[in-house]
């Protein structure tokens, strides 16, 4: 199939990336690696022994960061509905957190415990229909946070992708509602062109 004219730019772009360089460079999965690490070098979201549940893993770069941050102590799960390349010392969980198959599996993975940080990097496949689009992620973040309040232990942490637009104003009011405090992190290895950037909540009430 021939490309087109956005794909061969993209690719271009892709090609010649800082971050896509860096992370075949230190052995991360994808680019993505580098959001987590700059908000966790500015937040100082993780910690060592901590138990993490990562939303939408595949292909495992935040999982990557998660282990190394939490050390040997720690636990981090991984979800996705597709499949993920085993990563040593992370459970993966094929399936979807809406379902109740996969919230089983994911407490017998965590024992009965409560994660002291979630984080989802999730997005919607893009149709190009920029309303839709928006609506779509918005409902991804919406679903994160509903998993992330119900299952974070008190104080607990939670970091989403969120995509500025329609609805965004509502859903930020929403996480201050279950969070002590909330801020807006848009990471160097976001391309200035999107607009993802990340609400990163602090001490679940």
């Amino acid at each position: 199939m021939t490309r087109t004219k956005t794909s061969n730019q993209w690719m271009k772009e892709h090609v010649s990336d800082f971050f896509v360089k860096q992370a075949k460079k230190e052995g991360y999965r994808s680019r993505a690696a580098y959001k987590l690490l700059e908000i966790d070098a500015q937040d100082h979201i993780f910690k060592k022994g901590m138990i993490v549940v990562d939303l939408g893993a595949a292909p495992g770069s935040w999982t990557q960061v998660a282990l190394h941050k939490v050390g040997a102590l720690g636990k981090v799960v991984a979800l996705d509905i597709l499949e993920m390349r085993p990563l040593s010392g992370a459970a993966f969980i094929k399936g979807d957190f809406r379902e109740e198959s996969a919230i089983i599996e994911l407490d017998r993975e965590l024992g009965g415990r409560s994660p002291d940080l979630v984080i989802s990097d999730m997005a919607p496949n893009i149709s190009g229909i920029a309303v839709s689009d928006q609506a779509k992620g918005m409902y991804l973040a919406e679903l994160a946070y509903d998993f992330a309040v119900s299952k974070l232990n008190h104080g607990g942490i939670f970091l989403v992708k969120v995509f500025q637009g329609s609805g965004f104003d509502q859903f930020l009011r929403e996480m201050r509602c279950g969070f002590a405090k909330v801020l807006v992190r848009k990471p160097k290895a976001s391309r200035d062109r999107s607009n993802e950037v990340y609400l990163l909540g602090l001490k679940k009430n």
